[in-house]
């Protein structure tokens, strides 16, 4: 069983950055070449894409995040961090990460969150305006 950890959500102001960051962990044979995401949920909101990056580190991002947030991979590949410059007061929800197994890294798969098999228990992110 693959297990989802992420951590360093907070209270910033508008215009703040902060990085949040998500560990795999469990039988090797299942976190390697694990396709990772970050999802992310407001109150009243349904869950929402925000950004993938593949095993090879091939990224993908929402239009609503494009240019301010950054997913990197570590040397291990089994975390990812989410760097979120620029922060408005909409960017404010409880960030949830992500990851598949499938290894299915396109555009119509990966947006999905009934893709993703495992999921960490969420961060929350605060922005104030």
């Amino acid at each position: 069983q693959v297990r989802m950890v992420e951590s360093g959500g907070g209270l910033v102001q508008s215009g703040d950055s902060l990085r949040l960051s998500c560990a795999a962990s469990g039988p090797p044979e299942q976190v390697k070449d694990l396709i990772m995401a970050w999802f992310r949920q407001a109150p009243g909101k349904e869950r929402e894409f925000v950004g993938a990056i593949s095993w090879s580190g091939d990224t993908y991002y929402a239009g609503a995040v494009k240019g301010r947030f950054t997913i990197s991979r570590d040397g291990a590949k089994s975390a990812i961090d989410l760097q979120m410059n620029s922060l408005k007061p909409e960017d404010t929800a409880t960030y949830y990460c992500a990851a598949d197994t499938s290894g299915r890294f396109f555009y119509g798969v990966i947006v999905r969150d009934d893709v993703y098999e495992y999921w960490g228990q969420g961060t929350q992110v605060t922005v104030s305006s």
